[in-house]
């Protein structure tokens, strides 16, 4: 692995791990895509650093779950918005 594969992935680790971030989130962050994120913490740092992914891994699991949640936010913002106009 290249050594700025291996920063990148030590960089978004520690940034999801600081700020509970989504991938979508993290991406946006480090103007990468979601794929690259998800690749970065799934497959490349547990060959890194396997106690750090698993925190990592829980992090997004707990975003994976929730994010039902925040979708349903989102729209109802949205209508909240727009039938205000």
């Amino acid at each position: 692995m290249q050594e700025y594969i291996r920063k990148r992935v030590m960089e978004i680790s520690a940034y999801i791990l600081d700020s509970n971030a989504t991938v979508r989130q993290t991406a946006l962050v480090f103007g990468v895509s979601k794929s690259t994120v998800h690749k970065d913490v799934t497959e490349r740092l547990p060959e890194m650093n396997e106690e750090l992914a698993e925190k990592v891994r829980n992090i997004l699991d707990v975003n994976k779950a929730e994010r039902h949640i925040r979708g349903g936010e989102a729209t109802r913002k949205k209508y909240k918005e727009t039938s205000v106009s």
